[in-house]
C-alpha cells in the first residue's frame, strides 16, 4: 500500500510570499513542488503523488498538501506560516466496505463536447459545469471512486488562475472549481484508495482534485 502524507500549512497574512502564492495557482504549485527533490523525471507532480487545495478555515486560508513523499518544510520561506504534517496510512488502513465517511473535494467539473457539437454551437473544447450539472458530474466521479453518496452539498468557488511560462510563450491557466461536501458509504475500498492517491478530474497541479475523508462519528464515539 502506498504511503501518503498530509501537510497543513496556515499561511501568515504578513508574509508577502504567502499572499502572492494564495492569489496565483501556478505560483502555489511551484512553491509546493519546491518542498521536494529536483530531477524527478518528466512528470514530477505525478511521481510525487502531489495534490493540494486551499480551504477556508476559522483562522484564514489553509493549504492542504497530500503527497506520497514527505515534504521538507524547512524549504518554506521564513515567516511563511505554521505547518504540520501527519501520515495518512492509519486512515487508509481503516477504509473498508460499508464504512460511512465525510468527504470533501474541490474539483474542476467539466465536460468535453464532441467536435460536431462544438462546431454547431460554437463551444470551447472544455465546458465548465455548474449547479446541478456539476453535481451530476461529481456523482459519476464518486461512483468511479467506489463511493455511494448519501448527501451532497456543492459550492462554486473562484477559478484557479495563473500564468505558466513555456519555452516559447506564456500560457494563461484557468480551472473552474466547485467544492463538494457530504457523507458517503464506501463500496469499493481499493477503488477509493486509488482515487485518493491519483486525484479526481482536471487541474490537479493547480488546486483541484484532492479528495479528503474522515470517518463519520457515531453516538458511541462521542
Amino acid at each position: 500500500m502506498t504511503s501518503l502524507w498530509l501537510t497543513r500549512i496556515a499561511p501568515d497574512p504578513r508574509s508577502r510570499e504567502a499572499r502572492r502564492d494564495l492569489g496565483d495557482a501556478v505560483g502555489l504549485h511551484r512553491r509546493l513542488m519546491s518542498l521536494f527533490p529536483d530531477d524527478l523525471g518528466p512528470d514530477p507532480r505525478r511521481r510525487l503523488g502531489l495534490l493540494h487545495r486551499v480551504d477556508d478555515a476559522r483562522g484564514g486560508p489553509a493549504i492542504l498538501l497530500q503527497s506520497a513523499h514527505q515534504p521538507d518544510l524547512t524549504k518554506l520561506p521564513d515567516g511563511y506560516g505554521r505547518s504540520a504534517i501527519r501520515s495518512l496510512d492509519p486512515l487508509l488502513g481503516l477504509l473498508c466496505g460499508g464504512l460511512q465517511i465525510h468527504y470533501r473535494c474541490t474539483a474542476s467539473a467539466v465536460r468535453k463536447p464532441g467536435a460536431t457539437t462544438r462546431s454547431r454551437y460554437q463551444l470551447p473544447e472544455v465546458v465548465a459545469l455548474h449547479g446541478p450539472d456539476a453535481e451530476e458530474w461529481w456523482q459519476r466521479q464518486a461512483d468511479a471512486a467506489g463511493l455511494k453518496l448519501l448527501s451532497l452539498l456543492s459550492q462554486p468557488l473562484d477559478a484557479a488562475t495563473g500564468t505558466r511560462s513555456g519555452q516559447k510563450d506564456r500560457q494563461r491557466i484557468r480551472h473552474s472549481r466547485t467544492r463538494f461536501d457530504g457523507v458517503a458509504v464506501i463500496v469499493d475500498p481499493d477503488q477509493l484508495r486509488t482515487k485518493l492517491t491519483a486525484g479526481i478530474g482536471r487541474g490537479k497541479a493547480y488546486g483541484c482534485g484532492l479528495l479528503t475523508l474522515a470517518p463519520q462519528r457515531t453516538p458511541a464515539d462521542v
